[in-house]
């Protein structure tokens, strides 16, 4: 059987690495983004998706549906982030974020259920250490992560039945083009680069589906960037 991966936030950064990634080992992928994503391959769906809206999620799956019935890997990495500290944030800007990281987390799950292969299905999500420590300046990104880490953990319980894999990746801060927009001094030699993130990634998409990576929290050798 043809194993079938989601993406989300596929677009570019980790997304599309994980995309690209996958579509060598042998995955049929879709790839879930607000923008579209430049990869062209046979075996690659690019599908329009903005997690924030229940409406565009049901779309996404009514459009997937069409190809499959079974989702073997389901990538939850789409989100936000913004730096500022809490006097200058807006409660809009703080609603945003919890809107994208947590409540789009919650509508990718509530329609992901059909689509379970039971013993199959492995929910990878991209969390970053800012789901267990809690940094200056960005208190919004800071609870949505919490949110996100406190939701998995109650889904996994609710899903035990299915044998489902579950593994929380929370990396460090990782150079992609994200810090290009956030305006910050900090150094992108103290970040791990994709290639870093991917070598994790894909040892454990490539480990055997007997073990289990429930968290793997991982950082550049100078530890948290503060």
């Amino acid at each position: 059987m043809q194993k079938c991966a989601i993406v989300t936030g596929s677009s570019s950064g980790l997304g599309l690495a994980m995309t690209g990634s996958l579509l060598d080992m042998g995955f049929t992928v879709f790839g879930g983004s607000r923008t579209g994503t430049d990869i062209e391959h046979d075996s690659f769906y690019d599908v329009e998706l903005d997690v924030s809206s229940e409406e565009s999620v049901i779309e996404f799956y009514e459009t997937i549906k069409d190809f499959t019935d079974g989702i073997h890997l389901f990538v939850n990495n789409a989100g936000i982030c913004e730096m500022s500290s809490i006097n200058e944030m807006s409660s809009d800007q703080f609603q945003n974020s919890l809107l994208t990281n947590t409540v789009g987390m919650f509508h990718m799950f509530k329609y992901l259920e059909p689509f379970i292969v039971k013993k199959e299905t492995h929910v990878v999500s991209i969390l970053s250490t800012a789901a267990q420590y809690g940094y200056p300046n960005v208190s919004a990104y800071n609870a949505s992560k919490f949110g996100a880490l406190g939701f998995l953990q109650s889904i996994k319980k609710e899903w035990k039945d299915q044998h489902m894999r579950f593994t929380n990746l929370f990396p460090g801060a990782i150079d992609t083009p994200l810090w290009d927009k956030m305006g910050t001094s900090f150094s992108r030699e103290k970040m791990l680069s994709v290639d870093e993130f991917m070598s994790v990634f894909d040892f454990i998409i490539s480990a055997p589906h007997t073990i289990q990576f429930p968290e793997f929290t991982f950082l550049h050798r100078e530890g948290f960037l503060e």
